[in-house]
Parts: C-alpha cells; structure tokens; sequence
C-alpha cells in the first residue's frame, strides 16, 4: 500500500476504470487537485480525490509529488480557483506556458506577484479567480461557463463534461462542495418537494425504469432546465420530466429535487 500524495499536473488528467489505457474514463483530476495516492502499477497511480473521494487511476508522470505537510496545507486552506473557461499559467518560457480551465485549482498562489511554484518551475496566473460567492445567481453564471459544451463520460470541462460533471463544477465554483456521481449527489441537500417550490439553481434528479437516479441538471427559471445530454443545453422541464422540443418527447422522468441554499 502506497502513503503518498499529490495533484494533477496538467489541465486535464484522465481518471481510469482500471490501470491501462483502454480502461473507461470515469473521472477527470483538473490541474492542482489534490489527492492521496493509495496504490501504484508500473506506469499507473491510484488515487482518491480529496474533495470528493473519488477513486481511479492515472498515469504516474501526469502528477505532482507532493509531502504530507505540503498536502495538509492544500487541504487545510482554500485554494483558488481558475474561474473563466480557459485560461494560462505563464512560464518564463513559453513552451512550458500551460492551459487551465475553470474550477482548476491554483496551489500555493501568491495573490502579490500572480506566482506558482511547481516543483522547481515558476509560474504566472493574471487571470480571474472564482468568488466562491453562494448565491443562486452566481451558481447559474458558473453553469453557463459550460453552455454547448459537448457531452463526456467523466468529464468536467467545457471541452467535455457529462451530467454531474456539470452540476458539481458549478456549485464548486460558487464555494459548495458536491460528490461526483449524479446518484451521490442526489443524498445531499434539502429535499424540495414539489417542482412549483423550485428556485434558480436548485438540482434535479431522474431516475431510470428500475428507479436509480441517473440524470442531474440545474432549474433555471420555471419550466427550463440547463443539463448535459449530448451537449449541454437548455430544455424544458415539467413534472413528468425533461421535455426536448428537437424531438418532441419526454427523455428523462423526473424524481427528485434538492437544494443548497
């Protein structure tokens, strides 16, 4: 068993199923997430995200080593956070210069000179960094960032994200913390029971012809809803369900509501 720690050194790392590059991806790790590293295969790490617990695998040389007071402090303190789609860490030397996307975290930033250290690499970040504000209105802006993204299994980018992907980066974004699976997410909050009680931001879940929750999108406004389903988009939503008006049909069937605020 391996007692070690670290975050993702690239901007998307792909989080595996199993221990090879054929596995399924069923998670992403975004530049400066922490994590412990419970176990190692030859050129693969396992690792359990700290923010959320989630476990997979991935490539060993796509992370950063890191001590356990350095993974303390991480943990400990609020990192910052990318907060536009995309934006850069900039090097000294341009072929080191990086993308980040939104919800990236910014570890050990210093605010009076824009600077991150990485191993023995200086960076710069001038871009924006999220406000963390919990407000509804704020959560619905940081949903949007993703608006036409298409969808991904495991995703959580605006290059691709799938369903709780979506959900958990926006409330990331606005300071609330959400487990990665739309069937974990769906045990957290304040039961909303009926959809006329429902406020900008509030999650709702549907589930499958056996009764598991499968889908997870945001209320937007009375009878809309922002969701991943192929890409991410706005539809309509009534007490039967998401209503696609491309198709003309009900697509997922509705069975709870939750809220955070």
């Amino acid at each position: 068993m391996v007692n070690s720690y670290g975050f993702s050194l690239f901007s998307i790392t792909a989080v595996r199923h199993e221990p090879s590059h054929k596995a399924e991806m069923v998670n992403q790790a975004l530049f400066g997430e922490p994590f412990e590293v419970v176990d190692e295969i030859k050129e693969w790490s396992q690792i359990r995200l700290t923010h959320d617990g989630y476990i997979g695998w991935v490539l060993t040389q796509q992370i950063q080593k890191i001590d356990s007071e350095d993974y303390r402090a991480l943990i400990d303190t609020p990192q910052d956070l990318v907060s536009d789609t995309i934006d850069l860490l900039e090097h000294d030397s341009p072929s080191k210069t990086r993308t980040v996307v939104a919800g990236s975290q910014l570890p050990f930033y210093n605010p009076k000179d824009n600077s991150i250290k990485i191993g023995k690499e200086n960076f710069r970040f001038k871009g924006r960094r999220a406000t963390r504000k919990r407000n509804r209105e704020e959560l619905l802006m940081n949903a949007y960032l993703y608006s036409n993204a298409p969808y991904l299994w495991g995703g959580r980018s605006a290059f691709g994200i799938d369903c709780s992907g979506l959900t958990q980066m926006a409330y990331l974004l606005t300071g609330i913390s959400l487990l990665r699976d739309a069937s974990q997410q769906a045990t957290q909050g304040r039961t909303v029971d009926f959809l006329e009680e429902a406020k900008a931001g509030d999650l709702l879940f549907f589930d499958n012809e056996q009764g598991d929750i499968t889908h997870v999108g945001l209320f937007v406004r009375e009878n809309r809803i922002l969701h991943a389903s192929n890409s991410v988009r706005l539809d309509g939503i009534d007490q039967t369900g998401i209503y696609n008006s491309d198709i003309g049909q009900h697509t997922h069937k509705l069975r709870l509501i939750k809220s955070h605020f």
